[in-house]
């Protein structure tokens, strides 16, 4: 909950006009996409704990879902595309599946020594 809850409500806060900063649904993407870009780099770079990196990550993930999200499905004139829910669900689980195809999933190789 506590991720969820520290996810979704910064990606509205981002993207909307109104009452949060108004970046927009293509401008909270590019923000939360760097700050993710950002952890990435900190897991190549630096000694940073992988399990804090993980949790970042794991938080960060959940505004940018709600942008894009958002952005499928909410009306033109609020800066969305107007999808049916179910169309935006199509369109996320077959990107979804896309990069699953796409980016190759190996497993850690472990070295026992004894």
């Amino acid at each position: 909950m506590l991720s969820q809850a520290l996810g979704t409500a910064p990606g509205d806060w981002v993207a909307d006009p109104e009452t949060g900063l108004g970046f927009g649904y293509e401008g909270g993407a590019i923000l939360f996409g760097v700050c993710l870009l950002v952890v990435a780099a900190a897991y190549f770079v630096t000694k940073a704990s992988h399990t804090l990196l993980f949790w970042i990550t794991f938080i960060l993930t959940s505004p940018l879902g709600a942008i894009g999200g958002d952005f499928l499905d909410k009306p033109q004139a609020s800066g969305g595309l107007a999808m049916s829910w179910y169309a935006a669900s199509a369109a996320i689980a077959c990107f979804v599946v896309g990069c699953i195809a796409f980016f190759p999933q190996r497993a850690e190789k472990i070295s026992v020594s004894g």
